[in-house]
């Protein structure tokens, strides 16, 4: 072979090898210019469904009533009846104190009484009614008629002169001193009434700090504190024991000022709390704070109990779910259609055969239904509900069912 046809050869091969390779690219350009197959997934149909609509806040429960039993009067306390933790009843005797000194001041103010009885002519018992005249006053009176009878009759004699008028000037003054004398004696009898009215407030003021001995329970409750022993003297107001009333009892809760506007009178609230786990509670709001806190900007509400629970006590810590709206309407869409990536929450409508993501912030779940926007999901939107991690923005695909 000649060089001539070596070269030709060559040239031949390679032009060869350039027509393979020229069609193999057309076959994978055509290849890779060809639509994917549309993504298969099942739809379910967005509903439009009437929610309770509820805010989470902290409370506390609180006693309806606490306070700290003191004695009004001084003295050595000789019994305690009661002590820390144990129930009482209203009127039922907590402590006493020494009686004695009390009730010989009572025997002395009733003894002081019963002598200004004396004075008026009354005995015990008669002290309500004022009497008519005092012996006194009839002795006084008595005096006056007699004057009386001797002025009258030297009047007459003085005209014809059978007396002189000295006689009859002694006379006069006499009659006039023994006048004098009667409305003497009728003040007195009034001084003494009011004497005898002030020593009846005595006696009352005695015998109510002989009552003020025995320290009864104002309420019914529990012993919250002890604070004094047998023995101890102890003086006015000083505290004895503390009581605390614990049913009904009160739940304390602040409320944002955004959902302070949905709290009333007779609303009623649920909650729960640590001490009874999977229990739920109810209460009705009983009083409102007229104005919301300055630093905090919440409203301070009270509720009681609607029922008595033992698990329940003063001071525990409660979570309070208050509901702003009760039957608001929500688009829900199942639970499955949601795909969280990245901090981020999708799900994809099926509009004219594509997959259009919406990107969503979910809001109530209930029974495997999921609140979404509804500015951006709208009753009756076909949702993508398998498959969801494969779809994306504008891809098609082929819709079934569910």
């Amino acid at each position: 072979m000649t060089t001539r046809d070596s070269l030709l050869a060559v040239l031949l091969a390679a032009a060869a090898v350039v027509a393979g390779c020229g069609a193999k690219d057309k076959k994978n350009v055509q290849a890779a210019s060809k639509a994917p197959d549309p993504i298969a997934v099942t739809t379910a149909v967005a509903r439009q469904t009437p929610i309770e609509r509820s805010i989470s806040v902290t409370g506390s429960l609180i006693a309806d009533e606490s306070i700290t039993v003191s004695s009004e009067v001084a003295g050595r306390v000789i019994n305690i009846r009661t002590d820390f933790g144990r129930s009482v009843r209203k009127g039922e005797i907590l402590a006493e104190l020494d009686r004695t000194e009390y009730q010989i001041q009572l025997d002395r103010t009733r003894a002081a009484l019963n002598q200004s009885l004396a004075r008026l002519g009354l005995k015990p018992g008669q002290e309500n009614a004022p009497p008519s005249s005092t012996a006194s006053m009839r002795q006084a009176q008595a005096q006056l008629e007699d004057a009386r009878f001797k002025y009258e009759s030297a009047q007459r004699l003085v005209k014809t002169g059978d007396i002189a008028q000295e006689r009859f000037n002694e006379l006069d003054k006499a009659y006039r001193a023994r006048q004098a004398a009667v409305e003497a004696t009728q003040d007195e009898l009034r001084t003494m009434w009011a004497n005898m009215e002030s020593l009846k407030a005595e006696v009352r003021l005695s015998e109510k700090r002989l009552n003020d001995a025995t320290v009864r329970a104002p309420f019914d409750g529990s012993i919250m504190q002890k604070h004094v022993s047998e023995g101890q003297y102890v003086k006015e107001n000083t505290p004895l024991l503390t009581l605390v009333k614990s049913y009904p009892l009160r739940l304390r809760v602040e409320i944002p000022e955004s959902a302070s506007w949905s709290v009333k009178i007779g609303t009623p609230i649920r909650f729960t709390t640590d001490a009874a786990p999977g229990l739920e509670f109810q209460a009705t709001v009983r009083e409102l704070n007229p104005a919301l806190d300055a630093r905090s900007r919440s409203l301070t509400a009270e509720a009681r109990l609607t029922g008595n629970d033992a698990r329940l006590r003063p001071g525990m810590f409660v979570q309070v779910k208050l509901v702003t709206e009760r039957a608001s309407q929500a688009v829900m869409v199942p639970k499955q259609a949601l795909y969280n990536i990245a901090g981020l929450t999708k799900l994809f409508a099926i509009r004219n055969g594509k997959a259009v993501e919406f990107r969503i912030a979910p809001g109530h779940d209930i029974d495997g239904w999921v609140e979404v926007p509804s500015d951006q999901i709208h009753e009756g939107d076909l949702i993508a509900v398998s498959n969801v991690p494969m779809l994306v923005n504008n891809a098609e695909v082929r819709a079934n069912a569910k």
